[in-house]
């Protein structure tokens, strides 16, 4: 057995060792001299004695780390507005120091959305957002323009204090750019958090019931960078006890798309609102005005347009000028071959329009480039507005366009065309048109007829992204006979804008050929583009200019032509949707006529070898809905009112009802048309293929519809209030209830027999009246209503004996019981 050592043994090995070190041997400088050595020794032995030290130096809790430890040499790198580094599932964003303050915007969109919530493509919210550096964490604010005042005032510190901006987020800064000229944050939680105004809108989670995002089910799909914007897209999904897509699990997954730009350093100068004039605008309270209120100052949202420096002679002599930047809009790559043109030609339509603000070109389209021909081509990219072909089956399109709030100038816009939208087009033309454009009559139109079709909708949508609102008030320019002239609808095309809900051209009758079917870029357009765009060169303030605007539009003053009818006054008899001409008893008269010859067409027309009937059902559809609309027109003059926009050095009122004799014209129509019941529309040829009950229902539904609208208490109201001012020369309440009445219970006095379709409309006014009777008791609806109820007990009772048909005189019974209940309850 091998012995062990003891422990005396241990200080000789220890020796051994230290003289080993001291001569050198663990350098191998075995020929140093003893001098060396001894130096060499203490050296190492001071070193042995020193303290340790990390190699890296430590960096203290919150501040910037060294930048390559951030961004590390795995980060997926994005150039452009920021840098962009992906690493691993974080976003880092790399900020300018130069873009700290900067204001830019960030406009939210459900970029693809759930089945019932709905399109792709809408816009969710704008706000105006600045990054501001504080000690070592960046922070999102929100801006506010709705208050606002100058800088240079001293009423700009009270706005601030009043107007403090809100934070959306904050960051750490993670570290310092290498340059030094920027900073770095993990800009993750902006996408993976829950942020209410960059997700899901509040008054969708209100709707579905929405309790919390689900982020085991959210993710980050995409972020870009663009030279002036930054595209951030996330899935996001939501626990939603309501959810109209996904009920099994109760939950709501969508797609969101955040744009973020960068706004001009340099604001455009405004131009200022003025409602007798159609524009999108915005506003804002500015307190740095010279006045004894608070006042809000509205202006246009509106592209810059500029004249070169070297064009300026030219445009002031009146010659047409390129602008310093052109209106570009791309036709994106999905849409189909044979539709580009169409598009194309919309969308350059109006340039003629802007010739009249004195410049050519100033609107162009182009095909977007292929990723061949320029692979960093984006539609995401802010720089580009695009028309984007969506497949869908959404039946729409629309024409969305991104504003500087602080000018209104109009940055970029993308229009939305679902496919589907062919659909709309073809329900419209044939019901519209069919009936004297054989190019209508069949259920699918040819490409020449659909790209034309194409072409109008492209161009009304564009309207839209140059700032144009609908003009409602435009179509009642035009004598309905007019509409009737090939002479005058070539010139004049079917209203004074395109921007009215005119549709097609459904007064012109059979024999009118040559007549045009749909409206143009039209004279209010020109004007009203020449009114927003037209360089107003010597005027460097927006009030320096409304001398100049204020004249252009009195030199307009009282031309129908120029006259603006705003969407959504539906008081307004003249400003309506989808009607034609100035007078809608004789427009729906027309409209009529053509809706029999399409009747007794409608199966020929609609054939398809081996089908079953979709198309026939889908057309007579339509032609219901149509006529309905001829109601609604006539209907509004009940009680209507013009509205006029007139500043007050303007003579004139800016309110006038509707001229008694037209008012009531409108009820004997509908006493004519839709009260004595229209069997044309129910053929039983049509009937007896598309259901097997329901027409009687559907026509007692479409008649009492149009009658509580007529006798409805807010439409009475201004009756009332017409006879109050008017006297004798308004259309007062006690004829418009006797005139109703006669139509609808004109049997009683010959004691006529009463068909199905009159009994149930009867029954229906029997309703109506009770309700007026018992929910107006604090006004003359009331009265008025149980006088007529009264009136009505005294004529059943009267034409009872005279019936001699069995079920209308079990009809007539019935109506006198619950007549009497209603005056003496029981």
């Amino acid at each position: 057995m091998k012995k062990i050592k003891t422990i005396a043994q241990k200080p000789l090995l220890v020796a051994v060792a230290v003289l080993f070190l001291l001569t050198g041997f663990a350098d191998n400088s075995f020929g140093q001299s003893r001098k060396e050595k001894r130096e060499a020794a203490e050296k190492a032995a001071a070193a042995a004695a020193a303290p340790k030290q990390d190699p890296k130096p430590k960096v203290k809790k919150g501040e910037p780390k060294p930048y390559d430890e951030v961004i590390t040499k795995d980060a997926i790198s994005d150039d452009g507005l920021f840098q962009v580094h992906k690493i691993d599932d974080k976003y880092f964003f790399e900020i300018p120091n130069d873009l700290l303050g900067r204001d830019m915007l960030m406009v939210s969109r459900i970029a693809k959305t759930a089945s019932g919530i709905g399109f792709g493509g809408g816009k969710t919210s704008t706000l105006m957002l600045r990054w501001e550096r504080n000690e070592n964490k960046i922070l999102l604010k929100i801006i506010s323009t709705q208050v606002t005042a100058a800088d240079s005032l001293p009423i700009s510190e009270a706005v601030k204090n009043s107007n403090l901006d809100p934070i959306l987020a904050s960051f750490q800064v993670e570290a310092i750019s290498k340059d030094g000229n920027g900073v770095v944050i993990d800009a993750s939680s902006l996408l993976t958090s829950d942020i209410k105004p960059l997700g899901f809108p509040q008054f969708y989670r209100t709707q579905y019931k929405v309790s919390r995002m689900d982020n085991d089910r959210s993710y980050v799909t995409r972020v870009s960078s663009y030279p002036e914007n930054i595209e951030l897209r996330h899935v996001k999904t939501y626990l939603a006890s309501a959810s109209p897509s996904s009920r099994e699990d109760g939950a709501i997954t969508i797609e969101m798309s955040n744009s973020m730009i960068l706004l001009p350093e340099v604001p455009m100068q405004r131009r200022l609102y003025d409602e007798r004039v159609g524009w999108f605008a915005r506003g804002t309270t500015d307190y740095g005005l010279d006045v004894q209120q608070s006042k809000t100052i509205r202006y246009l949202d509106r592209w810059r347009l500029e004249v070169r420096d070297e064009d300026m002679a030219k445009f002031r002599r009146g010659e047409l000028v390129v602008p310093k930047k052109q209106i570009v809009y791309y036709i994106d790559r999905a849409t189909p071959e044979k539709w580009v043109k169409a598009i194309k030609d919309g969308i350059e339509d109006w340039q003629v329009a802007f010739e009249a603000a004195g410049f050519k070109d100033a609107i162009i389209a182009k095909t977007a480039p292929t990723p061949e021909e320029d692979p960093d081509w984006s539609p995401e990219d802010v720089r580009y507005s695009v028309v984007r072909y969506l497949a869908s089956p959404i039946p729409n399109a629309n024409g969305p366009h991104v504003s500087d709030p602080r000018s209104g100038e109009i940055l970029e816009s993308d229009i939305n065309w679902y496919h589907n939208v062919m659909t709309l087009l073809r329900r419209w033309f044939f019901v519209q048109t069919s009936a004297i454009n054989p190019g209508a009559q069949s259920p699918e139109f040819d490409d020449e007829v659909m790209s034309r079709l194409i072409r109008f909708v492209s161009s009304h949508e564009v309207g839209h992204t140059l700032g144009l609102p609908h003009n409602f008030g435009s179509s009642n320019a035009y004598p309905v006979d007019s509409l009737r002239s090939a002479e005058f609808t070539k010139k004049m095309g079917t209203a004074p804008s395109l921007m009215d809900y005119a549709r097609f051209n459904y007064i012109a009758q059979p024999e009118d050929e040559g007549v045009a079917l749909m409206p143009e870029v039209g004279v209010y357009d020109k004007y009203s583009i020449a009114w927003g765009y037209r360089p107003i060169l010597d005027a460097k303030t927006p009030e320096e200019e409304l001398p100049t605007l204020r004249r252009w539009i009195e030199e307009k003053n009282g031309d129908p032509l120029y006259r603006f009818g705003r969407q959504g006054n539906s008081n307004d008899y003249t400003a309506q949707s989808e009607d034609l001409g100035d007078d809608a008893m004789k427009a729906s008269d027309y409209g009529i006529r053509n809706l029999k010859i399409i009747m007794n067409n409608l199966k020929k027309w609609t054939y398809v070898p081996g089908s079953d009937y979709t198309e026939l059902e889908e057309m007579y559809g339509e032609v219901q809905s149509q006529f309905n609309r001829y109601m609604g027109h006539v209907g509004r003059y009940v009680g209507g009112v013009k509205e006029d926009y007139k500043t007050v050095d303007q003579e004139g009122a800016v309110y006038t009802h509707a001229p008694k004799a037209k008012q009531k014209e409108a009820v004997q129509f509908l006493n004519n048309q839709l009260f004595n019941t229209p069997k044309w529309i129910l053929d039983n040829e049509i009937l007896n293929r598309l259901q097997d009950d329901g027409a009687v229902t559907a026509m007692k539904s479409m008649q009492v519809r149009t009658l509580n609208s007529v006798l409805e208490p807010r439409k009475l109201g201004r009756v009332i209030e017409n006879e109050a001012l008017n006297g004798n020369a308004a259309y007062g309440m006690l004829e418009l209830f006797s005139d109703v009445r006669n139509g609808i219970w004109s049997e009683l006095s010959a004691g006529k027999a009463i068909d199905t379709y009159r009994r149930n409309l009867q029954s229906g006014y029997i309703d109506r009246m009770e309700t007026l009777m018992k929910d107006n008791s604090q006004s003359d609806i009331s009265s008025v209503a149980r006088a007529e109820l009264k009136t009505l007990q005294a004529r059943i009772k009267a034409a009872i004996p005279r019936t001699s048909d069995r079920m209308s005189k079990i009809h007539l019974e019935d109506a006198l019981e619950k007549v009497n209940n209603i005056l003496d309850p029981k």
